[in-house]
């Protein structure tokens, strides 16, 4: 059940509601009449190739961008007609780091409050669970400017949750990131999630897309498929196997143009097919042919076939 079915079948108002959104920047639509609907209470990934329009996307729902045409809605307000509501119900986060570099980490967390209209009297005490949670509560006193990537984007999310918005909005929070640092970022968004807040964030990581709750893909300024990530995958029109050989690149060239090679690409040192065919015997035959000796194995099908599949076949 993909997250658009979700909301119609609860009858609930939801967090995000979407029709004909666009914006153009001279010649080119960046949105081109997205229709989105984000039930309350999920984690929902966007992605797609570079350009696809996903940050313009999230800046027209975080009410920076206004649409060219089309409406949007926040939990039942308008960013176009009504954005002061929208953005007290928000957390907004850009790919750039946008905090000061010069102020410590509990002066930013200070700062974003007093800026957000947190109460005098709970700052201390959300910052303190906030830094604590995040594992930042030991360089309270370090300027932000000097943090790690990783922290630098924990004290980003810090920031965003001090004003305990509903919506978090994420551009590619975690773009450069080392891997254990993602991996945390991505237990804090379950806890956030686990709360009853709303997630949606736009990732380049298939890995990450694997822990949404339902997947959007993008591209030219489109949404051309979406559900959840078990549905996604299935929507492979065939098998995914994993050809392992000394030279993976001969072992592309050789197999182009194969009955049954749906599409191949390199992963490592391995080449990924998408296998329409039956038994893999002319696959092996063809390799054996050309002098290649190689290992056929099938593997389950995974977010990053999938998006190699939607991208070859939406361009």
């Amino acid at each position: 059940m993909t997250a658009d079915t979700t909301a119609e079948t609860a009858g609930a108002i939801a967090a995000i509601e979407a029709t004909g959104l666009r914006r153009t920047f001279g010649a080119t639509v960046a949105v081109d009449g997205i229709d989105l609907t984000v039930p309350e209470g999920v984690l929902y990934g966007l992605i797609g190739p570079d350009g696809a329009g996903k940050s313009t996307l999230l800046r027209m729902l975080a009410t920076v961008l206004r649409p060219d045409s089309g409406e949007a809605s926040v939990f039942g307000a308008s960013v176009v007609h009504d954005p002061d509501r929208v953005t007290s119900q928000i957390g907004y986060m850009s790919q750039q780091f946008c905090l000061y570099p010069d102020l410590t980490v509990a002066e930013n967390i200070e700062f974003f409050a007093r800026l957000r209209g947190v109460p005098k009297a709970e700052r201390r005490t959300r910052a303190a669970s906030l830094l604590t949670a995040l594992g930042l509560a030991d360089v309270t006193t370090r300027r932000a400017g000097r943090l790690s990537g990783g922290m630098k984007q924990k004290l980003m999310l810090a920031t965003t949750l001090m004003h305990e918005p509903r919506l978090l909005l994420l551009d590619e929070p975690t773009t450069g990131v080392d891997p254990v640092s993602r991996r945390e970022f991505w237990q804090i968004l379950a806890r956030v999630r686990s709360e009853g807040r709303t997630v949606l964030v736009a990732t380049p990581y298939m890995d990450e897309a694997e822990r949404c709750t339902d997947v959007a893909f993008m591209d030219a300024g489109t949404i051309t498929r979406r559900g959840t990530p078990a549905e996604i995958k299935a929507s492979l029109p065939g098998r995914v196997l994993e050809v392992g050989a000394p030279d993976p690149r001969a072992v592309l060239a050789a197999i182009k143009g194969v009955d049954g090679v749906r599409q191949a690409h390199l992963l490592g040192d391995h080449v990924r097919v998408l296998w329409s065919g039956g038994n893999t015997t002319g696959l092996a035959d063809r390799l054996v042919a050309v002098g290649i000796t190689a290992e056929i194995d099938e593997i389950p099908a995974d977010m990053e076939a999938a998006f190699s599949y939607l991208a070859q076949d939406a361009g």
